[in-house]
């Protein structure tokens, strides 16, 4: 069924190469897909055959910041504990938004879902692991970086089984203020206590940013889960 919702604006990032393989990456809270986009064009040096998409997140009413609008992938309640009240609604919202960009992708891209990698940064993180974790589609890769693990005391009745073996690449800077580093670590224990293949990176004295180290061990990870294709050479 197709979304009643609009479809995400993006930043686009073309593989320079034959396309095998696509990177859906949401930015944080307050930014915007031009933001990343710098390291998708980076990155694209030594995976030319990754196409990166960097969605932009509409602007929403923001409780914690009294209501201004501001781009958001959901609402704002309160960051003081990983605990607090969080917006379910607007998770979904935007979780049907990030879907509609990967349908696109499968059906009229022809790149299966497993050459996607799903990720973000901070609020983009959190909408990632969402929708990764719950949809039907068997993701090659997911890429956590400074968030954590959107509406724990129910996720785990709303997964589905596709993306239980997924490798997760989470990144965490040990002095992060935003997100705090211990957010990262619970979320992380508790994926490993559901069976989740999550590998931890902690990042000495980064706050809540990303570090050139960071981005070489996302590119090793990007490497690994969706290499590059070789052709098949045609017996004589």
């Amino acid at each position: 069924m197709a979304s009643t919702l609009p479809k995400l604006t993006a930043v686009v990032h073309e593989a320079t190469v034959k396309h095998t393989a696509t990177v859906i990456f949401m930015h944080g809270f307050g930014d915007s897909g031009a933001g990343w986009a710098p390291v998708g064009e980076q990155l694209s040096e030594y995976v030319p055959h990754v196409k990166f998409i960097f969605p932009n997140a509409p602007a929403l009413p923001i409780t914690a910041n009294g209501g201004m609008l501001s781009p958001a992938w959901y609402d704002i309640k309160s960051l003081s504990t990983i605990q607090h009240e969080q917006d379910e609604q607007g998770l979904l919202r935007s979780r049907q938004q990030v879907m509609e960009l990967i349908r696109e992708e499968v059906d009229r891209n022809n790149i299966p879902a497993n050459r996607i990698v799903l990720g973000g940064f901070s609020q983009g993180c959190v909408l990632s692991l969402f929708a990764a974790l719950t949809s039907e589609y068997r993701f090659a890769g997911v890429t956590a970086l400074s968030g954590y693990l959107p509406l724990h005391t129910k996720i785990m009745t709303m997964v589905s089984d596709a993306n239980r073996k997924t490798p997760i690449f989470w990144g965490h800077g040990d002095s992060d203020q935003v997100v705090k580093y211990k957010y990262g670590e619970q979320s992380v224990e508790f994926l490993k206590e559901n069976k989740y293949p999550v590998r931890f990176h902690t990042y000495s004295r980064m706050g809540h940013s990303a570090c050139p180290q960071e981005l070489r061990d996302l590119l090793s990870f990007f490497q690994e889960v969706i290499p590059e294709e070789l052709p098949v050479m045609a017996k004589a």
